[in-house]
């Protein structure tokens, strides 16, 4: 293990030194200053707390990160409460110990390989939006490119993308951001009252109008109107809706006078528009008045390289709120997150992470902290369940019979990590086979993916 995380850490640039046991790390550490440590946990004489120990001791800077194929709470707990960085249990993905190692360092302020660390932060938030996968870059400069301008624009994803976080980074960046930003949730307002909210009624208008009210539009005058869930609006306003679009006027409930209204509409939906429009449920007229921009938020299974970035983000925010001193997501936990759907997406990721810094007693998220929702990882199997049966068909091309049973051997194993929520023992007992079998079935995964 030792030498090949010397070849891959020098493959990737960075200048290694390397010590067979604790004793000698504790001497090399006397004797030089290193930006990280490395340290396995199980070792004779000095162990990796002690060389996690004399790191800190040395230079409180050092980020330390350790290794154990003995993982347990208790031991990850100890080692975070000491100082340590991380704790990675064996085997790992190659990968995600490089992001480790690069976060560790970055966290330093030592950078890239090569670097000086200055500037070597990448820019992870745009306004209330967080993430830097290159789908969501390429929102940001959609958003940045739209937001002066006058148009209507559609937000279109799926429930939890954050679709209402677009529409508030353009009406931050655009001219009207010193005037109102009034969100108009289609879905939550009953039929029967959506017209006098939206465009406001006068005295006597109705049973109970005891007086004046403004409506919604008027409220939002000079500013931005969010119409959050628009394919859910009624056939009756969208009519009414159109007229305000294209004249910029509309009269109270009740009212004779025409007021003009200025604002500027961004509109999200998670249906598809186009269908209702097909099918006569939606103005085929007001859905391109409203779409004249189009904004796709992509799910968070589809944001390549986020999940990490966005778990700390709320991770921190929730920590503040809920007066927590937990610091970071374990790898450990991390890694069953990123084998996870998220079906609710960004919106159940941050649920998830609230209750876990709510339960975790240590200053680190444990994989015993995480609830994800079972109910959805059987759909998924379901779901899932077709395209594993077709991958036994044989054909005359033929397979590769040592491929499949290996993918198969990796589906079954991650499903029952995902379903023990990281629990090697319980995870072993689902798949009928014994821990110290799973732990050599894992390495041995680990090894040919790497």
């Amino acid at each position: 293990m030792r030498e090949f995380l010397d070849i891959l850490l020098t493959g990737e640039g960075y200048d290694v030194s390397l010590a067979m046991n604790g004793e000698e790390a504790c001497s090399r550490l006397d004797e030089e200053r290193f930006d990280l440590v490395v340290s396995d946990i199980r070792m004779k004489d000095i162990d990796g707390i002690g060389v996690l120990r004399k790191a800190k001791g040395v230079d409180p800077e050092t980020m330390v990160v350790m290794i154990s194929a003995f993982a347990t709470a208790e031991s990850a707990v100890e080692a975070m409460k000491e100082g340590a960085y991380d704790y990675i249990p064996k085997p790992f993905k190659v990968r995600e110990f490089k992001r480790i190692v690069r976060d560790a360092l970055r966290a330093k302020g030592s950078g890239e390989p090569g670097g000086d660390g200055a500037g070597e932060k990448e820019n992870l938030h745009f306004g209330c939006l967080v993430g830097d996968s290159p789908q969501m870059k390429k929102v940001y400069d959609l958003v940045e490119r739209v937001a002066r301008t006058r148009s209507n624009i559609l937000v279109f994803g799926e429930s939890g993308t954050g679709k209402e976080l677009v529409a508030r980074a353009i009406h931050r960046r655009s001219a009207r951001k010193d005037n109102p930003f009034v969100v108009i949730n289609c879905a939550g307002i009953p039929e029967n009252l959506i017209e006098s909210e939206l465009f406001g009624y006068r005295k006597g208008a109705f049973t109970g109008a005891a007086a004046d009210k403004t409506g919604l539009f008027e409220a939002a005058h000079g500013g931005t109107v969010f119409f959050d869930e628009i394919g859910e609006l009624p056939a009756t306003i969208q009519v009414k809706l159109l007229r305000v679009i294209q004249e910029r006027t509309f009269t109270a409930v009740g009212g004779t006078e025409e007021k003009s209204v200025d604002v500027r509409f961004i509109s999200a939906t998670n249906k598809d528009l186009e269908t209702e429009v097909i099918e006569k449920r939606f103005r085929e007229d007001l859905y391109f008045r409203l779409n004249v921009i189009q904004i796709s938020m992509p799910p968070l299974r589809d944001r390549e390289g986020d999940l990490p970035v966005l778990s700390q983000h709320f991770l921190e925010e929730y920590s503040r709120e809920l007066d927590k001193d937990v610091k970071k997501m374990s790898a450990y936990a991390l890694d069953i997150l990123q084998q996870y759907a998220f079906p609710g997406n960004v919106r159940e990721l941050e649920n998830i992470v609230e209750r876990s810094v709510a339960l975790e007693a240590s200053n680190i998220v444990l994989p015993e902290s995480l609830t994800l929702s079972n109910f959805k990882q059987a759909l998924d199997a379901q779901k899932s369940a077709p395209e594993r049966k077709r991958r036994t068909d044989l054909t005359r091309e033929g397979i590769q019979l040592d491929e499949v049973l290996q993918d198969m051997e990796r589906e079954y194993i991650s499903q029952a990590l995902e379903l023990s929520r990281g629990s090697r023992q319980e995870a072993a007992a689902l798949l009928s086979i014994s821990p110290d079998s799973l732990k050599y079935r894992l390495g041995k995964l680990s090894m040919k993916s790497g």
